[in-house]
């Protein structure tokens, strides 16, 4: 039997029903127009010359026809791709980029099928440009939008295919899909932030750790030529700086391994339930940055909730996928607490106050909205409002670490001008 080969630049013949079950190999290509343009694309065939056949048919000349693998989207597989997968995974911004793409396309009238065909050639990732020919594909062959990307977990989160369900139900797909792309763009526009914040303090680390290997395994060790000469009895400052040097130039390497184990214990702890909810509880109690990791876990929790609610997701189903994107065990676990009470009839409200995981401005918030009719708004307010919390706790957090770095480093360094200052010391009251 036959079978189909799709453009994914222009339409193509299709079967109403699927007649193959593995997926045929995807080739990207890049051709010339009847005009000379370049244009370029992915089309799935059997093989490389039934690709350029179809782009012939298409009035395309084809220049270049590559075949991409694509099994490392694949989901639930396991193979040699899956360590490349690592440094070609899709990342944020470019996901948050292409739905506000696909949003403006559906929103200006083009069916689905032709919003994701052009959005195809729109995106530069590749490996989010093969995922989309791959949800087209699904969406060519009678599944919905939501369940063709349900097929790769790791790309779109579960509140994603909930709200595009939800789209797809109610007939607002255009308006979820930007909502959607505001979603990730807040996220983006939070997650920098923090990373701005914290840059300083630790390029500002980074160099006093170089700066003190350079004092202790460069300037040291020829310090200590100079009192093995004198011949005289060191200080204690002395023999434990001295010491330290020799021990910091010998077994340098004992340090980056001991680094390296502590990295892989800690992540394998936190890998497990028990290790994951007893660092998480640790976090939160942690001055001022304890904070920081509750309001970013409410902003998350309340923003998703109050957006899957706007998009007509059931309380229940929101708040089962919006506990999962928390971020922190303990506000995760509140909110599964809360959302049982719901289910028995209870409010929001009052069952994220019983829990004390959530902060008092929170709940009182919560509450407001569930009795004046406008819950979903007032979830949205609520995340609005730690947002610009987590900047003044970010300023708080940056303004107490750098001083620490600063004090850490000057008792360092006047330790050791001390241990080479004293010898120094002693030699002058012998010699006078």
């Amino acid at each position: 039997m036959h079978r189909h080969c799709g453009a994914h630049a222009f339409h193509g013949c299709h079967h109403p029903y699927p007649i193959h079950t593995e997926p045929m190999p995807l080739y990207e290509y890049s051709a010339l127009t009847d005009k000379g343009k370049t244009v370029t694309g992915i089309i799935d065939c059997d093989n490389a010359q039934a690709a350029r056949q179809r782009l012939r048919g298409g009035r395309l000349y084809p220049v270049k026809v590559s075949e991409v693998s694509d099994r490392s989207i694949s989901a639930g597989r396991f193979n040699l791709n899956r360590i490349t997968s690592l440094f070609t995974r899709v990342q944020p911004k470019d996901l948050t980029l292409a739905t506000r793409q696909l949003a403006t396309l559906v929103n200006a009238g083009f069916t689905l099928v032709a919003s994701i065909d052009t959005l195809i050639q729109l995106v530069e990732a590749p490996r989010l440009k093969q995922i989309f020919s791959r949800v087209k594909d699904s969406i060519e062959e009678g599944s919905s939008f939501a369940e063709a990307l349900s097929s790769y977990p790791g790309v779109f989160s579960p509140v994603y295919v909930n709200m595009v369900m939800a789209g797809e139900a109610s007939g607002t797909l255009d308006i979820v899909l930007e909502r959607l792309a505001e979603i990730g763009e807040r996220q983006l526009a939070l997650t920098n932030r923090i990373r701005a914040a914290l840059t300083y303090p630790i390029l500002m680390s980074c160099i006093g750790v170089l700066i003190l290997y350079f004092l202790m395994t460069i300037i040291v060790p020829r310090m200590a030529g100079i009192f093995d000469d004198l011949g005289q009895a060191l200080p204690m400052p002395t023999r434990v700086l001295l010491r330290s040097g020799e021990f910091l130039g010998t077994f340098w390497w004992v340090f980056p391994l001991l680094l390296i184990l502590l990295v892989v214990a800690f992540k394998r702890f936190q890998s497990t339930p028990k290790g994951a909810l007893i660092i998480d509880k640790f976090l939160l109690r942690v001055p001022v940055a304890g904070d920081l990791v509750q309001k970013v876990a409410v902003t998350r929790f309340t923003r998703t909730l109050g957006s899957l609610l706007t998009n007509g997701v059931s309380m229940l189903a929101a708040m089962d996928v919006a506990r999962n994107v928390a971020g922190n065990l303990v506000l995760s676990d509140a909110a599964g607490g809360a959302a049982s009470e719901v289910e028995k009839g209870g409010e929001l409200g009052e069952a994220m106050g019983q829990s004390g995981a959530f902060p008092l401005l929170a709940v009182q918030m919560v509450r407001v909205g569930e009795k004046s009719g406008k819950l979903e708004e007032m979830l949205g307010r609520v995340a609005d409002v730690y947002e610009g919390e987590v900047e003044s706790s970010l300023e708080s957090l940056t303004s107490m670490i750098e001083p620490i770095i600063i004090l850490v480093m000057g008792v360092t360094v006047g330790f050791i001008v001390l241990a080479i200052c004293l010898p120094i010391f002693t030699m002058n009251q012998l010699i006078g």
